[in-house]
C-alpha cells in the first residue's frame, strides 16, 4: 500500500476525461431539429452538472462548519477548563486526546475527498463546455486565476482549508503535552 498516495493529490486531464463524456449512441440526427435539440440537451445536462457540483461544494463548506464549530468549542473548553485538567492525571487525557487527533484526520480526508469530487466534476464541466458556444469555467475564469498555479493571482481554498484540521490538531498535542509536563 502507498501511504503517499493517501497524501498527493492527482486528477485526470481534460483529454483523458473529453472522449468518455460524450455518449456515442446519442447522434444529432436523433433529433427533431438536430442541431438545435442536441444542442439544447447539452446546454440543459451542463445546467444540471454546474449545479450538482455547486452542491458538492455547498456540502464541502457544510462539513467544513461542522468540524469547525466543533473543533472551536472543544479548544475554547480546553482553554476555560484549563487550570482544572491541570490536576487531573495526564492518562485520563490521553483517550480524549487521541480521539480528537483522528477526528481532525477523519476532517482532512474529508476535505480531501471533497477536493478530489469537485476536482472530478469541474473537469468534467469542461468537458461538456467544448460543446457549447463559450468556455467562461474551463478556459476563461480558470485561465484568469492562472490555473491555480500562481498564489499571487488565486489560491485554491480547498489547498487553505485542509490546513485548518491540523492546526487543530497541533493545538490538541501541545495541549496534551503541556498538561503531562506541569
Amino acid at each position: 500500500m502507498n501511504l503517499l498516495g493517501y497524501f498527493k493529490t492527482t486528477t485526470a486531464s481534460l483529454d483523458e476525461v473529453s472522449p468518455t463524456v460524450w455518449n456515442s449512441a446519442a447522434k444529432t440526427d436523433h433529433y427533431a431539429d438536430p442541431a438545435a435539440n442536441y444542442q439544447g440537451a447539452v446546454l440543459e445536462q451542463y445546467k444540471m452538472y454546474v449545479e450538482m457540483a455547486d452542491r458538492v461544494s455547498a456540502r464541502r463548506a457544510l462539513t467544513n462548519t461542522f468540524f469547525l464549530t466543533l473543533n472551536t468549542l472543544i479548544a475554547t473548553l480546553g482553554g476555560t477548563l484549563g487550570k482544572e485538567l491541570a490536576v487531573v492525571d495526564v492518562r485520563y487525557l490521553a483517550v480524549p486526546t487521541v480521539a480528537l487527533l483522528v477526528q481532525c484526520a477523519a476532517w482532512f480526508w474529508l476535505l480531501r475527498s471533497y477536493r478530489q469530487l469537485n476536482s472530478a466534476k469541474y473537469i468534467v464541466v469542461g468537458a461538456l463546455e467544448e460543446r457549447l458556444p463559450a468556455s467562461p469555467y474551463w478556459r476563461a475564469e480558470w485561465k484568469a486565476l492562472g490555473e491555480g498555479r500562481d498564489p499571487s493571482r488565486y489560491w485554491p481554498l480547498t489547498h487553505l482549508e485542509q490546513w485548518i484540521p491540523a492546526s487543530f490538531a497541533v493545538v490538541y498535542v501541545a495541549g496534551f503535552i503541556t498538561a503531562a509536563v506541569v
